[in-house]
């Protein structure tokens, strides 16, 4: 994926951000519970879809950042799990 391709699907991944070779957004939550609720539903999600991101775990946050290893940095597939874990949020929330 060039940088045009990268920088037209990030324009439409609101809170995503290219983080060197990859794609990564922060979400917060109200407390422990719920973040740990979100990355239960994120690890289901991302296995269904066998694209496995690296989560960064806090309180009352999660970062998620995907990039796929194989092709050494941001693939369609990364915004494919983006949006869908957006939309997980989106029903949560």
């Amino acid at each position: 994926m060039d940088q045009a391709d990268r920088a037209a699907h990030l324009a439409r991944s609101p809170g995503w951000q290219l983080a060197d070779d990859a794609i990564e957004k922060t979400f917060s939550f109200a407390g422990w519970l719920e973040t740990v609720a979100f990355v239960d539903a994120v690890a289901w999600l991302c296995h269904v879809e066998d694209h496995h991101p690296d989560l960064r775990v806090g309180y009352s946050r999660c970062v998620v950042r995907f990039s796929t290893h194989s092709v050494g940095g941001v693939s369609m597939n990364d915004f494919i799990c983006a949006a869908k874990i957006d939309a997980l949020r989106g029903s949560v929330s």
